[in-house]
């Protein structure tokens, strides 16, 4: 049985896909049973619960062999996470595998980067056997500026010519599924990544092949930048958060690739132009 938490994220939904198609017995970690269902279908069971409620998880992994943990980056997102991993530690499981972040370091001047690596940190002192996942820049993360690609086809971003080696989450899922049904190694961090560096003008090439109309890159300053994304509904961390990640990705940060994707999948990660065109219906009017 495997257990995962963050079952209806950006990464659990198609890692829940994977499993299904490897015939894995799977609970999903919900906070909604209604809105879970209506996402993940009939066929997976659900155990209702919140990661501020030890008693819930504790109940959850019952019979659990492995965990997938994942929960929403915020402020809590250590509290929820270590809760997570001293019930997973304390019923015995066999692995944990942990979606953390690029540049997980303590201190970081990125928070979800920080957040990151102090329950890495906890997950390494728990005991539990455990595999670290570190994506980089999703490419879904492009999917917040589709609405004004359909409105107005202009991609806005802070970005200016930064080259990012973006990952499609369902290779992120991919490599997850991996670790949570074969005997890879434990103790180990996975750096992932896209199968090249690409920059937002490249991007906007891109949809406009997708879409069929010509999308302008908008290049943003950096108040601009914190302006849009409050109007986006954000809250003020998470703005402060991205307009950060958006310099350091300028200076150069994302550039590298790795070849984990291919390593433990064996085949090559999906490429920007493959992730556009499945996603074609998010930026056409």
């Amino acid at each position: 049985m495997i257990l995962v938490i963050g079952a209806t994220g950006t990464v659990g939904s198609p890692l829940i896909q994977e499993l299904v198609s490897r015939g894995a017995d799977i609970r999903a970690f919900v906070r909604d049973s209604a809105a879970a269902r209506a996402r993940l279908g009939t066929r997976i069971a659900l155990a209702e619960g919140d990661l501020a409620e030890a008693e819930t998880i504790q109940r959850a992994l019952r019979g659990v062999a492995s965990v997938f943990l994942a929960c929403a980056n915020g402020p809590r997102q250590v509290e929820f996470e270590t809760n997570a991993i001293e019930a997973a530690a304390a019923a015995g499981v066999q692995r944990v595998v942990k979606l953390s972040a690029a540049l997980a370091a303590v201190g970081s001047p990125l928070e979800v980067a920080d957040w990151n690596a102090r329950i890495e940190q906890v997950l390494w002192a728990s005991g539990c056997p455990a595999v670290v996942l570190r994506p980089g820049f999703y490419m879904s993360n492009v999917l917040t500026g589709a609405d004004e690609v359909r409105r107005c086809d202009k991609l806005r971003a802070p970005a200016g010519n930064a080259r990012i080696a973006m990952i499609d989450p369902r290779d992120v899922a991919a490599v997850a599924a991996v670790a949570l049904t074969e005997p890879v190694e434990d103790g180990v961090t996975h750096a992932l990544t896209g199968p090249e560096a690409i920059s937002y003008e490249q991007i906007a090439h891109c949809l406009s092949e997708v879409t069929g109309r010509k999308v302008e890159f908008v290049d943003t300053s950096d108040d601009a930048a914190r302006i849009n994304f409050a109007a986006a509904g954000m809250p003020q961390w998470m703005v402060e958060h991205l307009v950060r990640l958006f310099e350091m990705l300028r200076a150069g940060v994302a550039v590298e690739t790795t070849d984990t994707v291919r390593t433990l999948t064996g085949r090559d990660p999906r490429t920007f132009p493959e992730f556009a065109h499945h996603h074609a219906a998010a930026f056409s009017r």
